[in-house]
C-alpha cells in the first residue's frame, strides 16, 4: 500500500512539473497539419515565434508498429518502423518542451501504447477529433468521435490516469451550440489540460467562415483554457480572435503555412526568404523530401499557381540537394552534408 501511495504521488509531482512546463494559456501555436507539420515546419514556426508546435496527425496504429531510436548524427530522436529506417516521428530536444503529438485513434487501450512509445519526448499528447477527412472517419476517428461521447471519455481519461504528459484535444462544432458546449464539458471532466476548438462544423469547407461566436460559448462555459483555431491570416488576427471568442490561446493553420512569420510581432517576413528557410530547416533535419515539396507546393499555390516554372522545379526534385540548388541553398547543403561526414568517421 505504502508503495502504491509515493508511486502516485510521484507520478503526480511528474504532472503537475510538466503542467508547469507546458503553459497553455497566451500562447501563439501552430495547428496540427498532415503532410506539413513535421521537424523543420516546426522549427520554423517556433524561430519566428510559436510557443507550442503540434506535429502532423499520426495514427496510433502506425506508431505502435514503431520503435525509437536516437540520432547521434541529426541529434534527434526518431520514431522507426521497426526493422527500417523509414522515420514516422521525429523530434529534438530543442523543441522537448513545446511540441505536441497529435494522434489520431479510436480504441483507448491502443493510443495508451502509442502515446507511450513517443511521450517521453513531447511536452503534450493531443488526440484527433475533428479530422472530416474520409480516412479518418471511416476508421472511427477524427471527426466520427465527436458522436461518441462515451468513447471519448474513455480515450482521454486512460491517457490522463496513465501518462505524464498533459493530454488534449481538438474537435469541432457539432450541430448546435448546445451540443457543442456540452460535449465541451464532458471533455473537461476527463482532466485535460486544454481544449482546442476548430470553428466550423464537419460539413464545412475552409472557405465557409469560421464561427468565432459558437468557440466564444465554449470558451465561456470551461475553465480549461480553449484554444480557438480558424481563420487567422495576419498577426493581428491573434488578437482578434481572442477578443471574439474569450479564448486563451490562438491556433494557425493555412495562415502559417502561406508564411510561417505569421507568428512574428515584427512582422511578417518576406515569402521568398521564409520559404528558403524552410528548405535550409529541411536540410539540417534531413526531412523526407516527399514532405519537403509537398509544403513547398503548398506555399507557392497560395501566391501564385503549380503550373509556374518554380512550382514544376519543386515537382521535379527528386532530393533536397535539388530543393538546395533550386533555392540557393547548394553551400549551406554541402556544409551540413560534409558536418554529418565528419560526424560519421
Amino acid at each position: 500500500m505504502i508503495d502504491v501511495t509515493f508511486f502516485e504521488i510521484e507520478k503526480s509531482l511528474n504532472i503537475l512539473l510538466y503542467l508547469l512546463l507546458m503553459e497553455y494559456r497566451n500562447k501563439l501555436m501552430l495547428a496540427p497539419m498532415v503532410r506539413v507539420g513535421t521537424l523543420p515546419f516546426r522549427m520554423l514556426a517556433a524561430k519566428y515565434g510559436a510557443d507550442i508546435t503540434y506535429g502532423e496527425e499520426i495514427i496510433d496504429h502506425k506508431i505502435i508498429k514503431c520503435e525509437r531510436r536516437v540520432n547521434d548524427v541529426l541529434g534527434t530522436t526518431d520514431i522507426l518502423e521497426k526493422g527500417t529506417d523509414n522515420v514516422v516521428f521525429r523530434t529534438c530536444p530543442e523543441e522537448r518542451n513545446r511540441v505536441v503529438f497529435q494522434m489520431g485513434t479510436s480504441d483507448a487501450m491502443r493510443a495508451l501504447k502509442a502515446a507511450e512509445i513517443v511521450c517521453k519526448d513531447v511536452a503534450a499528447v493531443d488526440i484527433n477529433m475533428g479530422c472530416p477527412k474520409a480516412f479518418s472517419i471511416s476508421g472511427g476517428m477524427g471527426a466520427a468521435l465527436l458522436s461518441k461521447p462515451d468513447l471519448i471519455h474513455d480515450i482521454l481519461t486512460t491517457l490522463r490516469r496513465n501518462l505524464d504528459v498533459p493530454v488534449t484535444c481538438k474537435i469541432r462544432l457539432l450541430k448546435s451550440p448546445q451540443d457543442t458546449v456540452e460535449l465541451a464539458r464532458r471533455i473537461e471532466r476527463t482532466g485535460v489540460s486544454a481544449l482546442a476548438v476548430h470553428g466550423r462544423k464537419v460539413p464545412d469547407r475552409p472557405r465557409d467562415p469560421a464561427k468565432w461566436n459558437e468557440i466564444a460559448d465554449v470558451a465561456a462555459a470551461l475553465s480549461i483554457p480553449v484554444i480557438a483555431n480558424g481563420d487567422v491570416f495576419e498577426y493581428e488576427d491573434f488578437q482578434r480572435i481572442r477578443d471574439a471568442t474569450g479564448a486563451s490561446s490562438v491556433m494557425v493553420a493555412r495562415g502559417a503555412i502561406w508564411n510561417a512569420s505569421i507568428f512574428s510581432s515584427e512582422g511578417k517576413v518576406p515569402w521568398e526568404d521564409v520559404k528558403r528557410e524552410y528548405v535550409r530547416e529541411s536540410i539540417l533535419w534531413d526531412n523526407d523530401i516527399k514532405s519537403t515539396k509537398h509544403t513547398l507546393k503548398e506555399m507557392i499555390a497560395h501566391y501564385s499557381s503549380l503550373g509556374i516554372p518554380e512550382a514544376l522545379a519543386v515537382i521535379k526534385s527528386d532530393t533536397l540537394a535539388d530543393l538546395a540548388k533550386l533555392y540557393g541553398e547548394e553551400e549551406y547543403y554541402e556544409y551540413v552534408s560534409e558536418s554529418r561526414r565528419k560526424q560519421m568517421t
